[in-house]
C-alpha cells in the first residue's frame, strides 16, 4: 500500500512539473498578443529648435541605435552590440527570406500546426488557403505567428528548413551575432541578435521594394480579414515608413522603425522596453536625435573629375581621373566643419593606360576617423606612342627649332637695313 502510494505521489509531481513547464513556455515562450490600437499609445511631444543640436538622449530601451539607411552609418548607439532575446522582429527575416526564396502568388495550405500556435495570430484554420503575399501581410501588421509558420513550411518544405535557410542569411550578409531557432521569435535558448544587427538587417531588407511596401502599410484586406498594424510608429511619428513590433517575456517590448523626411532614411532599434508607450517614446526620442542633428551630404559624386596623373610614353602626357562611387554621408555640423579630405594618386603610370583603371584612392576623415573612401580611375584611355608619333615629335621639333633660327635671321636682317 505505502509503495502503491508512493508512486501516486511521484506520478502526481511528475504531471505537475509537465504543466508547469508547459504553462512557463506558454507565458513566457511566444509573443503576447497586441491587440491595441496605435491611437491607445500617447508619445510625450517635445518642441525642439532644429537649428540647436539636441544632446544623446536617455531611454528607457536597454539597448538601442540609430542608423543612416544608405550608408549604415551608425548615428546613436546605447548597448547595441550585446545578444539580446529580439520576439517577433524576428520575423523580419521570416519576410525577407520568404520574399526572396517564394512566390507571393503561391497558395499556401495552412497545417494544423500552423493553426494550433498561441499568442499573437490571425486566426488561421487548418486546411485554410491563403496567398504567400496575404500570409506575409499577417505576419508582418499583425505579427501573426501562425502566418509565420505557414510561411516557413511553404517556402521551406519544414520549418527546421526554413530557419537554416534564415541562419544561412544570416552569414551571407555578415551577421556574426544573431541566430535563429524560430521564425516568429519564440523566447527559445540559442535565438537571439543585437541592435545593431538587426538594423543592419532591416537596412538589407528595405532595398526590396516588396518588402518595404508591406512593412509600410497601416492597413489591408486579406481573405476573410481585416488587418491593422500592430506598429504604433506609423501613426504617431511624422515619416515613420516601418517596420516590425515585437513583445515577449525575456525580450520585452521591442520596435524596429524606418522613417524618411526630405529624403533622409534612418533605421532605429529599441529592445527590452517596459511597455508599448515607452517603445514609443524611446524610438521617438533617438529619431529626433539623429534628424535634428545629422544632414545628409554629398560628398563625392560617382565619375567626378579629380584631377589628372601623368601618362609616361602616351600619346598625351596626362589622362583624367574620376571617383569611382557616388558617397552621401550624414553629418552634423560640427563634424560638417571638420571634415577633412585625402587624395592619393599614382605619380605617373606608363602607357598603354586604358579606361577604368584603379589609379589611387580618395577619402574623407572626421578628427582623424575614416567615414567615407573611394577608389579613383582613369576617365579614359591613353593610347602608347609608337615609332610614328616618335618620328613625328623629331620633325616637329626641328620645324620649330628651324622657324626659330629664320626668326632670328629676319631680325638681325631689319636691324641691319635701319
Amino acid at each position: 500500500m505505502c509503495l502503491k502510494g508512493n508512486i501516486k505521489i511521484i506520478f502526481i509531481f511528475l504531471l505537475c512539473l509537465i504543466l508547469a513547464v508547459n504553462l512557463n513556455e506558454r507565458v513566457y515562450g511566444d509573443e503576447f498578443v497586441e491587440d491595441e490600437f496605435a491611437s491607445e499609445v500617447v508619445i510625450e511631444s517635445v518642441n525642439v529648435d532644429e537649428s540647436e543640436e539636441l544632446k544623446p538622449p536617455r531611454i528607457e530601451a536597454k539597448a538601442a541605435i540609430v542608423i543612416d539607411a544608405d550608408t549604415g552609418r551608425v548615428l546613436y548607439e546605447k548597448d547595441a552590440y550585446s545578444r539580446r532575446a529580439i520576439a517577433s522582429t524576428t520575423k523580419i527575416m521570416t519576410a525577407i527570406v520568404a520574399i526572396e526564396n517564394g512566390n507571393l502568388d503561391d497558395k499556401v495550405k495552412v497545417s494544423s500546426r500552423a493553426a494550433s500556435i498561441w499568442g499573437s495570430t490571425i486566426k488561421l484554420k487548418p486546411g485554410e488557403e491563403l496567398t504567400l503575399k496575404e500570409l506575409l501581410y499577417g505576419m508582418m501588421l499583425r505579427s501573426g505567428n501562425d502566418a509565420a509558420l505557414a510561411v516557413a513550411e511553404h517556402v521551406g518544405g519544414t520549418v527546421e528548413n526554413f530557419v537554416k535557410m534564415m541562419n544561412d542569411k544570416a552569414r551571407e550578409l555578415g551577421l556574426k551575432n544573431t541566430a535563429f531557432k524560430t521564425p516568429h521569435g519564440l523566447d527559445v535558448e540559442g535565438h537571439y541578435s543585437t541592435a545593431y544587427e538587426l538594423a543592419m538587417l532591416t537596412r538589407y531588407a528595405l532595398q526590396n521594394p516588396v518588402f518595404a511596401q508591406i512593412v509600410a502599410t497601416k492597413s489591408t484586406t486579406i481573405t476573410n480579414r481585416s488587418l491593422y498594424t500592430t506598429n504604433e510608429m506609423l501613426s504617431l511619428y511624422p515619416g515613420a515608413d516601418g517596420v516590425k513590433t515585437g513583445y515577449t517575456g525575456k525580450a520585452g517590448r521591442c520596435l524596429v522603425t524606418s522613417a524618411t523626411r526630405d529624403g533622409f532614411k534612418i533605421i532605429s532599434v529599441v529592445l527590452n522596453c517596459s511597455s508599448r508607450s515607452k517603445r514609443a517614446e524611446s524610438s521617438k526620442a533617438i529619431l529626433d536625435y539623429a534628424f535634428n542633428n545629422y544632414k545628409p551630404y554629398e560628398l563625392l559624386r560617382a565619375n567626378q573629375e579629380l584631377g589628372r596623373v601623368k601618362v609616361y610614353k602616351g600619346k598625351k602626357d596626362s589622362v583624367p581621373v574620376v571617383a569611382v562611387e557616388s558617397i552621401k554621408m550624414p553629418l552634423s555640423r560640427e563634424e560638417k566643419e571638420k571634415l577633412r579630405t585625402e587624395l592619393t594618386l599614382d605619380e605617373t603610370i606608363k602607357a598603354p593606360v586604358y579606361k577604368g583603371v584603379e589609379v589611387g584612392k580618395i577619402e574623407f576623415f572626421v578628427d582623424g576617423k575614416l567615414i567615407g573612401r573611394s577608389a579613383v580611375k582613369t576617365a579614359e584611355a591613353v593610347p602608347e606612342k609608337s615609332y610614328g608619333d616618335y618620328f613625328r615629335e623629331i620633325l616637329d621639333m626641328w620645324f620649330k627649332l628651324a622657324r626659330l633660327n629664320l626668326s632670328g635671321v629676319f631680325a638681325k636682317s631689319l636691324n641691319i637695313m635701319q
